[in-house]
């Protein structure tokens, strides 16, 4: 037979073994946080009993029960700085759960009794259902320690079995009495108990089980978001440096600079051109996406002037939209707008927004790039006159590599991350980004801000409105 010693040895064990000791945490929290519930059901049950019964021992047990409450308050506070590595401590408390636990157990077991011998007619609905309910409790709220529930269940069977036996006793009765049926039924509903406690444990064990492949998963998820992210980075880096070589001596022969070049070279020329910078373009932004993704994207706020921001983006799309023959209309606030944000970051916002919609426009057409207050935030704006953008295809306009038309023969081209990147950055500022369009009539992209409030704003705007 396995002496004292030996067997605190194999608990031990059991308590040194992986995830136990997040089992003892699970249970010191959800018993502090079932305190009001337990204590809320307990005092009913002393008040209802206390209107049939003796009111003055019914008080008194009950407040034994609700002292015991007491020492598992304590136990949670000073468990709450316990990191789970301190196996001594650990120790220290689970022996303080198991002796809670007896208390607790006989205390409300003795306060249930007492219901049942005052009750001096056979049958013991009463105390039984209040029993029948703390079992019930336990069995769904201390599943965490299998050991300390099958302890407090058990010093609710003998309860069980002593208001069984108590009319047996009393009253001795024949075995076709319906004395006899109570004393069967409550060892059904013992059985019953049992059933439910098991359930709620494997039900529990398996939740556990759950969150491990969960966190598993998530494990392997991170590893691979890094392994993809420096895979992108080298590859982006590596590219890049060869491609500026490649696009900087197609510009130095397209200059003539080498040498005059032949008529028909000159076309295959201006596609490799094109293409080299597309692809770099390309390059760029799939850095970006990675430096979003892993939360790389750094950005230096400062004070900003939207009217000066505003009209920045504009001269710098200038030359391309005199080359697609589109104008491009500044209206800027009369009165000067501050915000906080990154200026680089928000260039590249603007300048995006400003090129799709000149890439959308028809040649002739407008676009209108304006500032102004709308209710207490800054507003900016850039509306085209293109074909505007169907309904319904939100997450495909502000979706990475999507575009609204993904078909070969639609008219601009473009990597389908311009506008991810920017609602990116753009709720990086704590700002919004969306839009409103109408087919056939044109498509207005909106960025909202919040103003800096203390921001200088006694000079005026160089320029209320202009033409590009």
């Amino acid at each position: 037979m396995m002496n004292l010693k030996a067997l605190w040895a194999s608990r031990v064990d059991w308590f040194s073994s992986a995830g136990q000791e997040q089992n003892i945490k699970d249970y010191i929290a959800l018993s502090n946080q079932l305190v009001r519930k337990r204590q809320a059901s307990m005092l009913a049950a002393a008040i209802l009993s206390a209107i049939y019964f003796d009111a003055l021992s019914i008080f008194a047990f009950y407040l034994v029960v609700a002292l015991t409450e007491v020492l598992d308050l304590k136990l949670a506070r000073e468990a709450q700085g316990w990191d789970g590595e301190d196996t001594a401590f650990g120790e220290q408390i689970f022996r303080r759960i198991v002796l809670n636990t007896v208390i607790s157990a006989v205390a409300i077991s003795v306060f249930i009794m007492n219901i049942a011998l005052q009750q001096t007619s056979s049958g013991h609905f009463t105390p039984l259902f209040f029993l029948f309910s703390a079992s019930i409790f336990a069995a769904m709220y201390n599943s965490q320690m299998m050991g300390i529930l099958i302890l407090r269940l058990s010093i609710y069977s003998f309860a069980f079995l002593f208001m069984a036996f108590l009319d047996v006793f009393r009253f001795q009765p024949p075995l076709g009495s319906r004395i006899w049926l109570e004393f069967f039924t409550i060892i059904f509903v013992l059985y019953f108990i049992g059933d439910i406690a098991a359930k709620f444990y494997l039900n529990y064990q398996e939740r556990l089980r759950q969150m491990d492949q969960i966190k598993e998963e998530n494990e392997r998820s991170k590893s691979a978001l890094e392994a993809k992210s420096r895979f992108l980075a080298t590859v982006s880096h590596e590219l890049r440096t060869p491609l500026t070589s490649i696009i900087g001596s197609l510009e130095l022969i397209r200059s003539g600079k080498i040498g005059t070049l032949p008529d028909t070279v000159e076309p295959v020329l201006d596609i490799a051109s094109r293409n080299g910078q597309r692809l770099a373009a390309l390059i760029e932004d799939i850095l970006d996406v990675q430096r979003v993704e892993a939360g790389e994207m750094v950005f230096s706020f400062k004070p900003l002037d939207v009217n000066h921001l505003l009209s920045e983006a504009v001269d710098s799309v200038s030359g391309y939209a005199s080359k697609l023959g589109v104008r491009v209309t500044l209206h800027l606030s009369a009165e000067a707008c501050y915000i906080s944000g990154d200026r680089n970051r928000l260039n590249q916002v603007l300048g995006n927004i400003l090129s799709n919609a000149l890439k959308f426009s028809i040649e002739g057409g407008t676009v209108t790039a304006r500032v102004e207050r709308v209710g207490d935030r800054i507003r900016i704006s850039i509306q085209d006159e293109g074909s505007g953008i169907p309904e319904g295809v939100k997450d495909r306009v502000f979706g990475k590599f999507t575009q609204v038309d993904s078909s070969d023969i639609r008219k601009v081209g473009g990597t389908g991350l311009g506008l991810y990147i920017s609602k990116q950055i753009v709720e990086s500022h704590n700002a919004t980004l969306d839009y409103v369009s109408e087919l056939g009539v044109g498509t207005t992209f909106y960025l909202d801000f919040d103003p800096l409030r203390d921001a200088d704003s006694s000079g005026q705007p160089p320029h209320l409105s202009e033409t590009v």
